[in-house]
């Protein structure tokens, strides 16, 4: 029996070898994988962006400028600064950094054909230069110059729309491989696990008790009690391996437990920012023409205004790519909308914003109060024959902060009023958008927090945001 025993130390340590092969190897390799993919999409996803962030910032002044310049030089204005030789180089120079990050197809179309109108158009410029007869350069201008400032101007929009579409598809990919990913290692541990029990099974042919032990300890671990146990208790040195390696198991596979739920939060979180990015994309649209409708009424004072706060909101918007702010943020983001808004309705539209002492360090879900304000404005106000006014107002309430916004507008009907108070409660999508600020606050903040609506048919109407007080390093704990 001595002899029949010696002989399986060394034939288990070739089994756990040949294991650890098995299983060290894929498990290295998947590794490297997903480290390569995920620098790959991040380099792809980082050009991506820096490609659209620089073609915005291209496109939004400089058919205006160029245009302005040429017009101020043809008529040899006093204001005239020169041709705006530099201007359009800096062009060539940006259009072709894009070129030489832009992989698809359309996209390089779309900046190689920028790229050719800024050469034709800084020929143009010189074309001008050289005219002498002004009613010739006046003929120049409008024939050669605006067209092609035009024309590149399309040409950018057109990349922009490439590049962005472009980067949808990437996001995603990357959704998708993050699913492969929980795929992959989920099924690499129930391989580990049956591979493990196979050979437990083997080794019960000759060795007893110790593996009748390790079997039932196999099992304990397959119904998912991942307590830490004794190993069991074996003369053989490779048993009692193989049960502290068990053990190591559990706790390895209790660790992976933790991370997949700290994933769920980070799906979570994803969620709301998801709900973040589907709040009213049409006053984008209204705004730029509004800013239009100035220029063309040559109040260019109050279209430069208009655009200052535009970019001000959107700024703060972005945020920095957070989707939890503080509350002070989130009062200059709603100060920045309204003040666009009285550009457009300041015949019928006044505001005031009273946030309490003390209340700014709290944290909020990213556009919580401008979809609420734009419901003042467009649901509250414009439906009230003459001046409207909307209150935005904070309010410590024990350990909760409240926040208001309160219009003396139309107000809601009662019956109307009940199905928006149901629908929220129950999740559905009804209601000038309540329902999804609503679900965000309890997605982050859980079911205490949220909204509540009063209102009465020609006073006006309250919602009421309930948040807890917590500062930044909580939040983000939590």
């Amino acid at each position: 029996m001595k002899r029949s025993g010696s002989s399986h130390p060394d034939s288990i340590q070739r089994r756990l070898r040949r294991m650890v092969l098995a299983f060290g190897l894929p498990a290295l390799a998947i590794v490297v994988a997903v480290l390569a993919m995920t620098l790959f999409y991040h380099r792809s996803y980082t050009d991506l962006l820096h490609n659209v962030t620089t073609a915005s910032e291209f496109n939004q002044d400089f058919k205006s400028e160029i245009d302005l310049k040429m017009y101020y030089y043809v008529i040899e204005s006093q204001y005239s600064e020169g041709l705006p030789i530099q201007q359009v180089r800096d062009a060539q120079a940006l259009a072709q950094e894009l070129l030489s990050t832009t992989t698809q197809r359309d996209s390089r179309r779309a900046i190689t054909s920028v790229l050719d109108l800024c050469r034709n158009l800084e020929e143009k410029i010189y074309q001008i230069r050289d005219t002498q007869d002004y009613d010739s350069r006046q003929e120049q201008l409008e024939n050669n110059i605006y067209v092609l400032t035009s024309l590149i101007q399309e040409f950018m929009y057109n990349y922009l729309y490439y590049e962005s579409v472009q980067l949808n598809a990437l996001q995603q990919q990357v959704q998708e491989r993050l699913t492969v990913e929980m795929a992959a290692i989920l099924l690499l541990t129930a391989g580990l696990v049956l591979a493990l029990t196979h050979q437990a099974l083997r080794l019960g042919r000759s060795i007893t008790q110790p593996i009748v032990d390790l079997c039932a300890r196999a099992e304990q671990l397959s119904q998912g009690d991942l307590t830490p146990r004794e190993p069991v208790k074996s003369e053989e040195y490779e048993i009692r391996t193989l049960s502290e390696g068990f053990e190591q198991m559990a706790g390895r596979l209790d660790t992976l437990l933790r991370e997949s739920n700290q994933r769920q939060d980070h799906l979570r979180r994803a969620e709301l920012a998801l709900l973040q990015a589907q709040i009213n994309p049409h006053f984008f649209y209204n705004t730029m023409d509004t800013i239009v409708w100035l220029i063309e009424a040559e109040k260019p004072r109050e279209a430069v205004e208009m655009v200052s706060n535009l970019s001000e909101f959107f700024r703060r918007s972005l945020s920095k790519g957070k989707d939890v702010i503080t509350l002070a943020e989130e009062e200059g983001h709603v100060r920045s909308y309204l003040q666009i808004q009285q550009v457009r309705y300041k015949d019928i539209m006044q505001y005031t914003i009273h946030m309490a002492p003390g209340t700014g360090t709290a944290m909020v879900p990213k556009l919580t109060l401008q979809p609420l304000v734009e419901n003042a404005l467009y649901h509250g106000i414009k439906m009230k024959r003459g001046m409207g006014h909307i209150y935005v107002t904070s309010r410590p309430e024990g350990e909760d902060i409240l926040l208001q916004v309160t219009d003396d507008g139309a107000g809601i009907p009662p019956d109307r009023l009940e199905q928006l108070v149901q629908g929220m409660e129950k999740g559905e999508r009804v209601g000038f958008g309540l329902a999804t600020v609503h679900e965000r606050i309890r997605l982050l903040f859980g079911a205490p927090y949220g909204l509540s609506l009063s209102s009465r048919l020609g006073v006006g109407t309250t919602v009421t945001v309930r948040i807890p007080r917590r500062g930044k390093e909580e939040v983000e704990e939590k």
